[in-house]
C-alpha cells in the first residue's frame, strides 16, 4: 500500500512538472534560448561529421598494412564524404541565413551579442535530428521521394478531393489545416489543388528547412544534398552512401493566383484554440507525437466544423515513450478509435494496415516498413462545439474561409 501512495505521489508530481506554466518573459527566453540551440546545430553539423570520419580514419589505420590492402577504396571514400559534409554544410548555412528573420512578429538576432556566428558544439540528440531532417528533403521535394509521396500523402490528397469535390464545392473556400507539416509538401500539395490550406510544425529543424524551400528555392532540383553519408552501415556499395539527390523537384512558388497557402509555427494544442473554424484536418504521421493523444483528438473534434472530416494515415510509435521526465500515454489504435466514438466522430473510411515507409533509404540492407492505420472521420452535421444550434453555423456547401491565427508565429 505504502508503494502504490508513493507512486501515486510520484505520478502527480510528474503530471506537474509536465503541465508546468512559464510567466510570458521567461517562456520568451526559453524559446529563445531553444532556437539559437537549433542554429548551433545547423552550425555545428560539418565538424560532427568530421568526427566521425576522423575515427573511422584512425580505426581503419589501425589495421594491419595486409588488411588495409584487400579494401583500398575505404579512405578514398572517406574523403568524399568529408567533401560531401562540406557540401551539406553550405546549404544547411543557406537555409539557416534565411531563418534568422522568417517570423513576422519575433526578432531573435539581436541575442547573440557574442559572435553570432560562431559554431558550438551540439548534442548528439539535436545531431541525429539535423540528420533527419537533411533525409526530409528526400522525403518531400526530391525526385526520389515521390514512391514514398504518392503511398502517404495521395490516399490524404484523393480524400480531400473526394470529401470536398471541385464540382460541388468552391474548394478556395474549403479550409484544410495539416498538423505536423514537416517540411510542407503536402500541405502544399492540397494548396496547389485550390484550396485554402495551412501548415503547422512545431520542430525549428522542420520550420528552418521548409521556410528554406517553400519561400527560397524557385529553380528545379538546383540544390544538391548528401543525405546518406552518416549511413556507415548496412551498403552495398561505397557509392550508395555518397549518392546525391537534389531538390526541389518543382518550384514550390508556382501556387495558383488565388492560392491561400501559409505554415504556422507552433504547439498545435496551443496555436488553434478557434472552435468549428477549419473544413478538414489531415494528419500523417503525426498522432504519435503527441504528449498525450487524447488531447489531440479533443482538439481536431473541437476546431473541426460540423460536417467536417478528419483524414489520418500513420503509424502509432509514439515520440516520448520511455524519455525521462515526459508525458507520454501510449494507446493502441482501437483504445483511440473507441475514444473518437465517444467524441462523436464517426468514422466512414477505415483500412488497418497500409503499408509505407518514412524517409527511406531505397539502397539500404535495412529498411522500415510501417503498417499504417488510415481512416476518414466525420463530426456530424448537427454536432457543434458549445452546444451551438444549426442555424448559428453555416452549411456546406459552400465551405467558409478558415480564420487565421492571428497569435501565432508566422510565416508564408
Amino acid at each position: 500500500m505504502a508503494e502504490t501512495k508513493r507512486d501515486e505521489a510520484q505520478s502527480e508530481l510528474y503530471y506537474k512538472k509536465e503541465r508546468l506554466k512559464y510567466s510570458p518573459e521567461e517562456e520568451a527566453r526559453l524559446e529563445r534560448q531553444h532556437f539559437w540551440r537549433i542554429i548551433d546545430a545547423f552550425r555545428f553539423y560539418r565538424a560532427h561529421v568530421q568526427e566521425q570520419i576522423v575515427r573511422a580514419e584512425r580505426q581503419f589505420k589501425s589495421l594491419s598494412p595486409h588488411h588495409q590492402s584487400l579494401v583500398p577504396g575505404v579512405l578514398s571514400n572517406l574523403a568524399r564524404i568529408s567533401q560531401c559534409a562540406e557540401h551539406n554544410q553550405k546549404v544547411l548555412q543557406a537555409i539557416i541565413q534565411n531563418s534568422l528573420h522568417m517570423f513576422e512578429n519575433v526578432e531573435y538576432y539581436s541575442e547573440r551579442e557574442d559572435d553570432p556566428g560562431k559554431v558550438r558544439p551540439s548534442s548528439t540528440f539535436d545531431m541525429d535530428k539535423l540528420k533527419s531532417t537533411i533525409k526530409q528533403f528526400v522525403r518531400d521535394w526530391s525526385e526520389v521521394g515521390q514512391a514514398e509521396r504518392d503511398s502517404c500523402y495521395r490516399p490524404i490528397i484523393e480524400e480531400v478531393q473526394r470529401l470536398f469535390p471541385c464540382d460541388e464545392y468552391d474548394v478556395s473556400k474549403v479550409s484544410v489545416l495539416v498538423p505536423g507539416a514537416g517540411l510542407g509538401r503536402l500541405a502544399w500539395e492540397i494548396a496547389q489543388l485550390g484550396y485554402t490550406c495551412q501548415g503547422n510544425e512545431w520542430s525549428f529543424f522542420m520550420l528552418f528547412s521548409s521556410n528554406f524551400v517553400l519561400n527560397r528555392c524557385e529553380k528545379v532540383n538546383a540544390l544538391t544534398l548528401y543525405p546518406w553519408i552518416h549511413q556507415f552501415s548496412n551498403n552495398k556499395k561505397l557509392s550508395d552512401q555518397v549518392r546525391p539527390i537534389t531538390f526541389p523537384d518543382v518550384n514550390p512558388q508556382r501556387l495558383p493566383d488565388n492560392s491561400d497557402f501559409s505554415m504556422v509555427a507552433g504547439d498545435f494544442v496551443e496555436v488553434y484554440t478557434e472552435p468549428e473554424s477549419w473544413d478538414c484536418v489531415a494528419t500523417c504521421f503525426f498522432i504519435d507525437t503527441a504528449h498525450n493523444v487524447l488531447e489531440y483528438l479533443e482538439k481536431i473534434w473541437k476546431i473541426l466544423k460540423p460536417g467536417g472530416a478528419w483524414i489520418n494515415l500513420g503509424p502509432l510509435l509514439y515520440h516520448f515513450e520511455n524519455m525521462a521526465n515526459e508525458l507520454s500515454i501510449e494507446l493502441c489504435y482501437e483504445d483511440i478509435r473507441a475514444a473518437m466514438v465517444k467524441l462523436g466522430f464517426i468514422v466512414e473510411v477505415e483500412k488497418e494496415s497500409m503499408q509505407t515507409t518514412y524517409t527511406e533509404n531505397d539502397r539500404s540492407m535495412l529498411r522500415y516498413v510501417y503498417d499504417c492505420v488510415f481512416f476518414v472521420a466525420r463530426k456530424p452535421s448537427g454536432m457543434h462545439f458549445k452546444n451551438q444550434s444549426d442555424d448559428q453555423q453555416q452549411s456546406l456547401p459552400p465551405a467558409a474561409k478558415s480564420p487565421r491565427q492571428e497569435d501565432a508565429d508566422r510565416f508564408t
